[in-house]
């Protein structure tokens, strides 16, 4: 097997964003959350993704928005569970793992669970979870 390249550019986050995408729209205790109450546009969903990992791998300036807010409003809608923290997490590592390692895979999948671990945090503050 050929020795796998770590994370350099946004292309490179593609790959990673829609493998990842197209394992938690496969999954039936997940996929409602994306497919019937965020009612994601996948293409565009894909490219707002690939700019906040872009902004948080390689510091530009393609995402400039709140990340949480969007999700502490899903979670109002419907309820973000710790099996669907888990679930998101083990899709994108797997993803991430899939493609590339290396110093960038390795951050990735820090910053993703550090990003899941505030959100869980933050809808228990809030008193959501």
């Amino acid at each position: 097997m050929a020795e796998k390249k770590d994370i350099e550019n946004r292309n490179d986050l593609m790959q990673i964003v829609r493998l990842f995408y197209h394992k938690l729209l496969a999954d039936d205790s997940i996929n409602y959350l994306f497919i019937e109450v965020a009612k994601i546009d996948l293409e565009p969903h894909l490219e707002i993704l690939v700019d906040f990992w872009d902004h948080i791998l390689f510091g530009s300036s393609t995402y400039r928005k709140n990340a949480m807010k969007p999700h502490l409003d899903l979670h109002t809608q419907s309820p973000l569970e710790e099996h669907h923290f888990k679930t998101w997490l083990r899709y994108f590592h797997e993803s991430v793992d899939h493609y590339f390692e290396g110093e960038k895979a390795f951050i990735i999948k820090e910053r993703a669970t550090s990003i899941a671990t505030v959100m869980r945090i933050k809808i228990m503050q809030q008193g959501l979870l």
